[in-house]
């Protein structure tokens, strides 16, 4: 400590110390504009190499007080810095603007309280503007609005089902059976986003833990997040841009802001979306004559009996294609929004109102979305600000039964057995006949069945920006950041008696209600000091604490009494309740240093406690630190047609935290001849758990050529994961099953290389474009577990297997010559092209374009389909035996999953629209501006992959995705769009 004191010292001094002479100041006015002379408010001036500043008008108008011979710096997101000197400027100058097509002066988040422009950052990260968010052909979520734009990522959907579910992964695997997927913060609210059951598998059977399980496809809570809010967001990707978020950031960091108050008219917008969803595919059932329906059995007396039924029906014209009536509908969607934007110089307010209803391609299925959003801004003093961010939202979706399924209850396990000669409608007094071919009818299953998730939730997000010093050279500031994120989600499914499937339970009857109440708050320092001419220090130190509280309660009830719901009106009733409590603490200190403008050096470390973890007491450091260089800024590259040119480094640590009570040995109830007591689970808690660790260094360079409308950036990475954990099977002599344990190490190598460019840029058109192309190649390092296979149904079908020296996502199974590698779910690699061309600067072509080239999934869709006999292309004959293909493929089964394992790769035009911004109507005077479009959100897929979507992860949102089995197709929608400013 005595060492320090000198330092700390000068710190002080510096921050207080205040010059005592000032150059003799001038009063400098003007206009900022953008290259088509529309004004830009709330463009942000200051003097260089100081903290004097102000903002731009609603008019673009500015007034400040500057020393003479010095330099104005004039920002504005989405424009380059212009740097002018003041004695160049005359009172009302109009200073304009240039487009920052390589965003080279986007301000980046850095640290829990810090940011840096990205001509300086170390790190590869991601931004994404509300246009491209929301701006082309929104989707029904948050969280599916971002596929395909993410360079580096990995998205599938859990489901098609509404109200959304998608898995997300940012460069590859960050665990096997800790969490993987990216934090998501929401004005510095660490949000929830939990995927909780409904308890489907009570009725499925689809897995053998009980009441819940990742294959009743539930939604993620991210989804309740609306888009339309959004302002940008922000992507950290790696351990060393994550770091300093602590241990909920091992999978990367989602930073999502939304809408501010602008200075100036408080501003009227009013949207209405109206459109048409549609399944993206069917596909196409089998076509039966009486030989093919009496080929669906090898019995004599049941082979003639479906060849008599076919042709009674054939006769009758009763054919039906029940796939095409289950999901072929088409559903109608509307999205409403109304919000005001305004403020004056001290106070900012955006406020929003908003209700998204849509139904699903199933009958009786939707989504409906309707949220309240306030967000304020004040300034109490020149010194201190504070900002609130507060957000309603209540969800509702049905969801249908779909996906796996061991009792031939769900949708597509069903249809895919019954033939389009059975007979399923229901007769004039409205009953519906059992289905002879499955174990349940599924359009009985449809109209008598429910399965609600619906939500109410608080989100509140507080800011507190105090000033404690300010002089020419040094300030500082504190920031409290933090909030709370509470919902109560509740889960209603009913299956009445009537159903074919409920002949046992009488009826059943599922209710659940979840609680949960995650807390953080971000305490930080930073003081930002100008060393020299030539140094910029910027320090931040602080603590943080994370709290979260999940109390889930799941009611099943049997034997429910005809035309109940009520879990108390029913004869048997069963209850499970799953409580998690955790506390994550940490501090940090941060130091970054800018030298002559190009050389930036970071430098940090945060030390983090988990009550998760083995020892809650016990602190583990994980540092960070980065290095940019900026040649042409230091001039060794002189600016020419390479304008600007940066080289980078960084390094980082992270940590993903024990699966809550891994350190504990549970209790389970036990009832014996009706005395309740507790035995010991035959899971052992294991008190060394410890935290995985991440460890990750990249590397990379950013250059623009031509006047910044041509930008290049590449980026290798490597990350290496230490201690993953897994739960691993243990003697019988011991007496328990499993248990977890810190069992291998994993490595994950890249590349992203990222393109911006400005084609054309004239009066008539410009053409804005982006490319990004990206891999990932992981591999297991280390087990010291027995390598088993995980996350499927065996070698029969194709699994998953954790194995040293292997990728970690390799798919494995049967070969016909044993067990051996078919495929792995990491795709060779994966492309996007964002594109958004204007004409005469009113018309409008937006286009998002992915490309997935390679990835297996284990499809076991066509397998079903097979099974059953109804596949589209059973009787098609293209492989070397002469057999049905249908017949074909049955006959692998048992001697190589090959047939199972398939490429998912797939060509997508993501979204596409047209818009049209009429501008201001003369006629219409209180009308400041109406623009109408049109788009398409994922109807157009090239894919040679034989299912609903290739894009699918039946097993939920962890390790395990790309199972395909059945679930709810994947939708596209077309809708109109018009947008009314006032």
């Amino acid at each position: 400590m005595k060492k320090l004191l000198p330092y700390l010292a000068a710190l002080l001094f510096s921050w207080l110390w205040v010059p005592s002479l000032l150059a003799q100041q001038k009063t400098i006015s003007g206009k900022v504009t953008d290259n088509k002379g529309n004004p830009i408010p709330n463009a942000t001036v200051t003097v260089e190499k100081t903290n004097r500043g102000t903002m731009t008008d609603a008019a673009g108008q500015f007034s400040l007080e500057v020393p003479e011979n010095s330099n104005l710096v004039i920002s504005y997101t989405g424009f380059r810095n212009q740097v002018i000197p003041a004695a160049k400027l005359a009172s009302g100058s109009q200073v304009t603007l240039v487009e920052d097509v390589a965003k080279l002066d986007e301000v980046v988040v850095t640290g829990l309280a810090t940011s840096l422009k990205r001509r300086n950052l170390a790190n590869a990260v991601v931004s994404i503007s509300s246009n491209e968010l929301n701006g082309v052909a929104p989707a029904q979520t948050f969280d599916a609005a971002l596929n395909g734009k993410i360079p580096g990522a990995y998205i599938n959907a859990n489901t098609g089902a509404p109200g959304g579910g998608l898995s997300v992964k940012l460069r590859g695997v960050t665990s096997v059976y800790g969490n993987t997927q990216p934090l998501y913060v929401v004005d510095g609210v660490f949000v929830d986003n939990t995927a909780t059951s409904a308890g489907i598998n009570t009725v499925t059977g689809a897995a053998s833990t009980g009441a819940t399980s990742t294959q009743d496809n539930p939604s993620s809570r991210i989804a309740d997040i609306r888009a339309e809010d959004i302002e940008n967001v922000e992507i950290l990707k790696g351990a060393s841009a994550a770091a300093i978020y602590g241990s909920k950031a091992a999978g990367g960091v989602i930073i999502i802001t939304t809408k501010r108050g602008k200075q100036g008219r408080t501003r009227v917008n009013i949207s209405q979306d109206l459109g048409v969803i549609s399944a993206r595919k069917l596909l196409g059932v089998r076509k039966f004559d009486a030989d093919k329906a009496a080929s669906l059995s090898s019995d004599p007396a049941t082979s003639e009996a479906l060849r008599q039924q076919f042709i009674a029906a054939e006769a009758a014209g009763k054919i039906y294609d029940y796939e095409k009536e289950v999901y072929g509908n088409k559903g109608f969607a509307r999205n409403t929004t109304l919000s005001l934007n305004g403020g004056s110089e001290k106070t900012g307010f955006f406020f929003s109102a908003s209700q998204k209803a849509e139904d699903g391609i199933v009958k009786r299925t939707g989504y409906r979305n309707t949220s309240l959003r306030l967000n304020l801004d004040h300034k109490l003093t020149d010194n201190i600000k504070i900002g609130i961010a507060t957000n309603y939202i209540n969800s509702s979706a049905d969801r249908s039964l779909t996906g796996n399924d061991n009792a031939g209850v769900t949708l597509g396990i069903a249809l895919s057995s019954t033939p389009g000669f059975a007979e399923l409608h229901p007769d004039e007094n409205g009953k519906y006949p059992n289905n002879t071919f499955a174990a349940s009818n599924p359009l009985q299953t449809v109209a008598l069945m429910r399965n609600n998730e619906s939500v109410n939730r608080f989100l509140t997000g507080l800011t507190l920006d105090a000033t404690l010093q300010k002089s020419d050279r040094s300030t500082t500031r504190f920031i409290g950041r933090g909030g709370f994120d509470f919902y109560q989600l509740e889960t209603n499914a009913l299956f009445p008696a009537e159903l074919q499937f409920q002949t046992v339970n009488k009826g059943t009857s599922m209710q659940g209600n979840t609680q949960n109440l995650n807390t953080n708050f971000i305490l930080s320092l930073v003081n930002q000091f100008r060393a020299g001419e030539q140094l910029n220090l910027t320090t931040s130190a602080g603590i943080t604490q994370e709290k979260g509280d999940y109390n889930n309660l799941l009611n099943v009830a049997t034997q429910v009494i005809t035309d109940q719901s009520n879990v108390s009106q029913a004869g048997a009733l069963s209850a499970t309740q799953f409580r998690t409590k955790f506390q994550n603490s940490g501090f940090f200190i941060q130091e970054e240093a800018l030298i002559r403008d190009g050389i930036t050096v970071t430098g940090g470390v945060r030390f983090d406690q988990s009550s998760n973890n083995g020892d809650a007491s016990k602190y583990y450091a994980y540092p960070k630190a980065g290095l940019s260089v900026n040649l042409t800024r230091l001039n060794v590259i002189k600016q020419g047609v390479v304008e600007d040119f940066k080289l980078r480094a960084a390094y980082g640590q992270a940590n993903n935290t024990p699966a809550y009570g891994s350190k504990f040995t549970s209790m389970v109830v036990s009832n014996i001849q009706g005395y309740p007591g507790s035995l010991v689970n035959i899971q052992r808690g294991n008190p060394d758990i410890k935290p995985e660790k991440q460890t990750e260094l990249e590397t990379g360079f950013d250059i623009a050529f031509l006047g910044g409308k041509l930008g290049l950036s590449a980026t290798y990475y490597n990350k290496k994961i230490y201690d993953f954990l897994m739960l691993a099977g243990l003697p019988a002599s011991s007496g328990f099953s499993t248990q977890w344990t810190n069992a291998g190490d994993l490595q994950n190598q890249g590349v992203e290389i990222g393109i911006n460019a400005k084609p054309v840029s004239n009066r008539k058109v410009n053409w804005n474009t982006s490319v990004n192309f990206w891999l990932n190649r992981s591999k297991v390092t280390k087990l010291t577990v027995p390598s088993t296979p995980l996350g499927s149904f065996g070698y029969v079908l194709g699994t998953y297997q954790i194995e040293e020296g292997k990728s970690a996502t390799q798919l494995v199974g049967l070969n016909g010559q044993g067990v051996g590698v078919l495929g792995d779910a990491e795709p060779d690699f994966q492309m996007n092209s964002y594109n958004e061309v204007t004409f005469f600067n009113k018309l409008s072509l937006r286009f998002l374009l992915h490309w997935k080239k390679g990835g297996e999934n284990v499809n076991l869709t066509s397998m079903q389909n097979d099974f059953g006999g109804t596949s589209a292309d059973y009787d098609d004959v293209t492989n070397d035996k002469g057999l049905p293909d249908g017949v074909y493929r049955i006959m692998q089964v048992g001697s190589t999953a090959e047939v199972f394992v398939k490429d998912a790769s797939y060509f997508r035009v993501r979204e596409i629209a047209l818009y049209y911004n009429f501008g201001t109507i003369p006629s219409i005077k209180f009308v400041k501006g109406l623009r109408v479009g049109a788009s398409l959100n994922n109807y157009i897929t090239i894919t040679n992959y034989k299912a609903y979507d290739p894009e699918v992860s039946n097993f939920g949102t962890g390790f395990s995705s790309g199972i395909d089995v059945l679930p709810y197709p994947a939708s596209k929608r077309a809708t109109f769009h018009i947008s009314i400013d006032f």
